[in-house]
């Protein structure tokens, strides 16, 4: 975009990028997007209306499940009017209202992700290495609390740092590294002093992000030292398999956010193309992935779609 172009944006917008180089395929492009945008909100529906008809799915796994379900889909709605608006040229622009609501909702929702992986990783670890009081470890008022304590977690912490984003005085271009907000991207262009932004919002990834890691991690440790202990080779094996599911989300989750920052830290000589491509894997992988591995790798879930599609055949 030309300087002259930039200088006509208001004080108050910012440019969206979407694929630089390739603004006359863009109505190709927004073919793939529309139709992730459409599985990631089908698919995530699908999970849901499962798990609330189906009885037998009323339980704490996939209690949490739904919570992911939910988390995935509010994370389509909050992004695809700008994503999809740019390929289909209906905005170019952003006001900074606009961009500082979608930026909280995008790391919020990251945020609630994080802790829903980790609330299903303790999940797993009751279930294997203290089956017998599970239930009475796991009842609906205690997911109830989990539930809120994810939801005040990922909802109440951030606002500080998203608040003095309005505050701030942006007086370098207005234009924006993805096809949506981020709070690194818009901290970026400022010239006020962001001392606090970067302090708070380091403490932020620590304290959610890296330490769920470390605490599904250690879960991990100490749900493998359970199952080794089985004599019964079948029964490790059985063990193990109702880990898949969630082994390959948490995967599907922070691989694409480690990618992110590590293009975002070192990859500043690389193509403005690789960083839009980045982003969008981090914000569409996880909610198009999750509801495709836990439909194949959860048989219960997998029975209930098969019939699900069969009754809808007949």
């Amino acid at each position: 975009m030309s300087p002259i172009s930039i200088l006509n944006v208001s004080s108050s917008g910012f440019i969206l990028t979407g694929f630089p180089g390739l603004e006359v395929h863009y109505l190709w492009i927004s073919i793939p997007f529309s139709s992730i945008y459409a599985m990631v909100f089908l698919g995530n529906c699908m999970v849901l209306h499962v798990i609330q008809t189906e009885p037998s799915l009323h339980q704490p796994m996939f209690y949490f499940l739904a919570i992911l379900a939910l988390t995935d889909l509010c994370m389509g709605l909050s992004t695809i009017y700008t994503v999809l608006g740019i390929l289909w040229g209906i905005i170019r622009e952003i006001s900074l209202d606009s961009c500082i609501a979608q930026s909280y909702f995008i790391h919020g929702l990251s945020f609630m992700e994080s802790s829903v992986l980790l609330a299903m990783a303790f999940d797993r670890y009751i279930a294997i290495c203290n089956p017998l009081r599970y239930s009475s470890i796991l009842t609906n008022d205690k997911i109830m609390k989990i539930g809120m304590a994810i939801l005040c977690r990922s909802s109440l912490l951030i606002p500080p740092v998203i608040i003095r984003l309005k505050f701030l005085n942006y007086c370098r271009p207005h234009i924006l590294s993805h096809s949506f907000c981020l709070h690194q991207d818009l901290i970026r262009m400022a010239c006020s002093d962001i001392l606090f932004n970067s302090i708070y919002g380091l403490a932020l990834v620590i304290s959610n992000l890296l330490l769920d890691a470390v605490l599904i991690l250690i879960s991990y440790i100490m749900i493998l030292h359970a199952v080794l202990a089985i004599a019964s080779r079948d029964e490790r094996i059985k063990s193990l398999k109702t880990c898949v599911s969630h082994i390959c989300a948490v995967s599907v989750f922070y691989i694409p956010i480690i990618g992110l920052t590590m293009v975002h830290r070192f990859g500043k000589h690389l193509s403005p193309l690789v960083h839009v491509l980045m982003g969008n894997i981090y914000i569409l992988f996880p909610p198009l992935m999750n509801p495709v591995i836990y439909s194949i790798k959860t048989q219960r879930i997998r029975r209930r779609v098969q019939r699900l599609f069969y009754l809808k055949r007949m």
